[in-house]
């Protein structure tokens, strides 16, 4: 079972692009609490206490254009925290209802499930954006004031080091009694919530055998047992009080008391006045937000979280049932996986795909459908990496798509689009420039496999110089299928890749595509495509809804009128049941936005 450290590194990692652009945006928060007490040590000391107010003036004026451009890292901070959390939230939730559906017998369910899907699961959510933005604030509004503390007076900044450090230590001393006291709390939610859920749901039977007071009494044993426990959480607020008193509050006094010492060392007034404007303004906001925010919303995440993933994702060893073996499957690192990506055509443009998430496992074969328009093909090049999102991440095999270069993406996928590409040259050459070692024998082959071996002895053999314009579309779509065969690359994009092939050939092509190792992608120019398929993603604009063809059929009345049978025709379609590689995978959702 994963640990909460676990979990949360892992979604650290797969967002480090929006967490860099969160940092280099902190840092620019961070401006006016580096630059605030040394611009207010310059216009006292050689401004004001020098009979230059006009220098003096000036000095204010840059610390408040820092502050005006502080304020915009603050606005484009919080702007990217979305991008951050979302993602986390909704893996999460899939882990929550995963494990409630694996852990359901007789067709009930654990009733706890009820308040960690609609309570415990935002409280992470909230706390975890909470904390994140704490620790952020913590780390740079701190770190910078200790640096503007260092350039005015070094040793001011040790005299402040000493009482925040033992502050941070008694907090850290006292964290393990507050996760306890977190713990209590939650269970004690969660008890209250099952014989809440309990109390409702039999209020019929109470009412008629006349137990209402016996189970008023039991209810309110589990009440008055959360109001004890949130009564010993409220105590570790006297923990927290001492730790702000001595990190934040005792360095004025310490300073306040040093500055006779600090003047004959030939500090001035105006840096004295310095020093305690980094301490009141910088550090001491820091430090009381930072504990606040984990005593409070840190404490929280830690426990919710850990209770969610000990109660929340199943078991193999212990279900005994058909799902877990494609739940644990899908846990696997996706051969494709895409998380809030957002994409539009030009600035003020209707976003074509809006925080779209998807997991293709490694060897899936996955069918795009939709209305002409809708996206498909933009959703091709945004996983083969020819187009980029405004906001979101494409990763191929765990690895970022964002950044590779041209070689790195072909080692990895090969997008055929509807126009095929054939240059003047050879055939073996058309046939084996992704892979350009393969021997003819291989080729052979595989142009065997697919059916291919007469369209070649009709072109004239490897060694014949092929001609674009020579071709009809369908024999370069079918060159082109055949090099994307023989390339190393695990995953396979064919965007209406046999819009020009008859019927016939392309059920074949594509069979033989879905047969062949690694992860096959098709955008489909028929239908027919959908029935050959393991799963079924379809785009309609508002949802991104993955099944197989059937399941799809069974819930969706926008894909029943996409394959053109409507409600009255359902029965008609279900006669031809889906083919693929293996069993279908539980149905799932892959959605442009938060649930």
């Amino acid at each position: 079972m994963s640990t909460v450290g676990e979990v949360t590194r892992a979604a650290l990692r797969e967002r480090r692009a929006e967490l860099w652009r969160l940092g280099g945006w902190s840092l620019a928060e961070a401006l006016p609490a580096m630059l605030a007490g040394l611009l207010t040590a310059r216009a006292v000391d050689d401004g004001f206490l020098a009979g230059r107010p006009a220098t003096g003036l000036l000095w204010l004026g840059l610390l408040a254009a820092a502050v005006l451009v502080g304020a915009v890292g603050t606005n484009r901070a919080y702007a990217l925290l979305g991008d951050v959390v979302e993602p986390f939230r909704d893996d999460l939730l899939r882990r929550v209802v995963a494990g409630a559906l694996a852990g359901a017998t007789g067709g009930r369910g654990d009733d706890a499930a009820v308040a960690r899907l609609t309570h415990q699961v935002e409280m992470v959510r909230d706390t975890y954006a909470g904390l994140l933005m704490v620790v952020r604030g913590f780390l740079f509004a701190a770190g910078a004031a200790l640096v503007g503390l260092f350039s005015l007076a070094a040793p001011v900044a040790l005299l402040v080091a000493v009482p925040v450090l033992a502050g941070l230590g008694l907090f850290a001393a006292a964290l393990p009694a507050m996760v306890a006291r977190q713990r209590e709390y939650v269970l004690a939610d969660e008890d209250l919530g099952r014989v809440a859920v309990a109390a409702v749901t039999g209020h019929r039977d109470v009412t008629v055998s006349g137990a209402r007071d016996r189970v008023t009494d039991w209810v309110g044993g589990y009440v008055d047992a959360q109001a004890r426990v949130e009564r010993r959480l409220a105590t570790m607020a006297v923990t927290r009080g001492l730790t702000l008193a001595v990190g934040g509050w005792l360095p004025v006094p310490v300073v306040l008391l040093a500055t006779p010492w600090l003047v004959r060392q030939g500090l001035g007034p105006g840096a004295v006045l310095g020093a305690l404007v980094y301490v009141v303004r910088g550090v001491q906001p820091a430090l009381h937000a930072l504990v606040q925010g984990i005593a409070a919303g840190g404490l929280r995440f830690a426990v919710t979280l850990d209770r969610l993933l000990r109660t929340g994702t199943p078991d193999p060893a212990t279900t005994g049932t058909p799902t877990a073996a494609p739940v644990t499957a899908m846990a696997r690192t996706p051969a494709l996986s895409l998380r809030g990506v957002t994409f539009r055509y030009g600035p003020h443009a209707e976003p074509v795909l809006d925080r779209l998430d998807l997991d293709v496992p490694a060897d899936d074969h996955l069918v795009i459908v939709g209305a002409s328009g809708i996206g498909k093909s933009t959703l091709a090049g945004l996983i083969a990496g020819v187009l980029h999102p405004q906001g979101g991440v494409v990763h191929l095999g765990g690895t970022p798509v964002a950044g590779a270069t041209p070689t790195e993406l072909a080692d990895r996928r090969v997008l055929i689009p509807q126009e095929a590409y054939v240059f003047t040259g050879t055939l073996r050459d058309n046939l084996t420039y992704l892979h350009p070692d393969l021997p003819d024998a291989a080729l052979t082959r595989a142009a065997a496999r697919l059916g291919l071996t007469g369209l070649l002895d009709r072109l004239g053999g490897y060694d014949a110089t092929l001609r674009p314009a020579g071709l009809s579309a369908g024999e370069r779509q079918q060159l082109a299928l055949l090099r994307a065969w023989v390339s190393p690359a695990p995953l396979m994009i064919l965007d209406e890749a046999t819009c020009h092939l008859d019927p016939a050939t392309e059920a074949r092509l594509e069979t033989a595509f879905a047969e062949r190792p690694g992860t096959l992608v098709v955008i489909a120019h028929r239908l027919s495509s959908a029935l050959r398929a393991r799963r079924v993603l379809l785009l309609d604009g508002r949802t991104a809804l993955v099944d197989t063809h059937q399941g799809l059929l069974d819930r969706s009345a926008a894909y029943r009128e996409l394959v053109g049978y409507g409600t009255a025709g359902t029965d008609e379609v279900r006669s031809s049941p889906p083919r693929g590689r293996s069993a279908p995978l539980p149905a799932g959702y892959a959605h442009p936005s938060s649930p």
